[in-house]
């Protein structure tokens, strides 16, 4: 497994956990956001691209895919693309849902069961940014499955690990929160108060694929914040 023990840095504090020549992996501060909005502000893409080309010395424009995007206040793997011929791969790849993503959410109320498959169609609703989940199917919503186990027991919090079947905007999310479990800091979603610096305790954990050009299978991990709440996890 690609740990994160030998991060890379830059003047922006990028993370980059793994990197070779078709692919760049970075674990995402909250706050970041993956690529440009209607913010204005700089967005991780940017970033990576100032990271290479400075590292290797481009010169003109440097090539970066987005493959797949977290939320703002949420922390962990981020895959990039850094050549053509990897990005179409590696969309197909994430389309066919073949990359595992796994996901640790730190809730204060304890799930009814140890382990369940949570099914719902979720709506979105673009005024407000926020999905609502239903446990039947209303009209254009989309259907959602993901996978939860209660991993470990804290003194005022659960951690969950979490496996996604689908990849819905805002899916973890919203589907916690329906079972009276939202997540840590999420006031969008029915948590009583924020993190003290803005972020959610959502955090991109693991990721698993077949490297678009090598086709070896790659491991991810991404470090957990530097949280005295997050460092009980381990």
């Amino acid at each position: 497994m690609q740990r994160g023990n030998k991060l890379l840095s830059n003047k922006d504090n990028l993370q980059v956990i793994y990197e070779d020549n078709h692919i760049i992996v970075i674990n995402k501060r909250s706050g970041d956001i993956v690529q440009g909005d209607k913010t204005g502000d700089k967005p991780l893409s940017d970033v990576v691209k100032a990271y290479i080309k400075e590292k290797y010395n481009k010169p003109g424009n440097v090539y970066l895919g987005v493959v797949h995007r977290l939320d703002r206040p949420t922390t962990g793997i981020v895959l990039f693309s850094k050549t053509s011929k990897a990005l179409p791969r590696l969309n197909k790849l994430f389309a066919e849902k073949q990359a595992k993503k796994t996901y640790w959410a730190l809730v204060k109320n304890e799930p009814s069961k140890q382990k369940d498959t949570l099914i719902n169609w979720l709506k979105k609703n673009p005024k407000n940014n926020k999905s609502r989940a239903y446990i039947k199917e209303v009209e254009n919503s989309k259907k959602a499955i993901l996978h939860y186990e209660i991993k470990k027991r804290l003194d005022n919090f659960f951690l969950l690990e979490i496996n996604l079947e689908t990849g819905r905007h805002h899916q973890i999310r919203s589907q916690l929160s329906a079972i009276g479990c939202p997540i840590k800091g999420d006031l969008k979603y029915g948590y009583e108060r924020s993190n003290k610096d803005g972020s959610i305790s959502l955090h991109a954990r693991y990721l698993e694929f077949i490297h678009p050009v090598k086709k070896e299978l790659i491991k991810i991990e991404a470090p957990l914040p530097n949280d005295k709440l997050w460092s009980v996890c381990l």
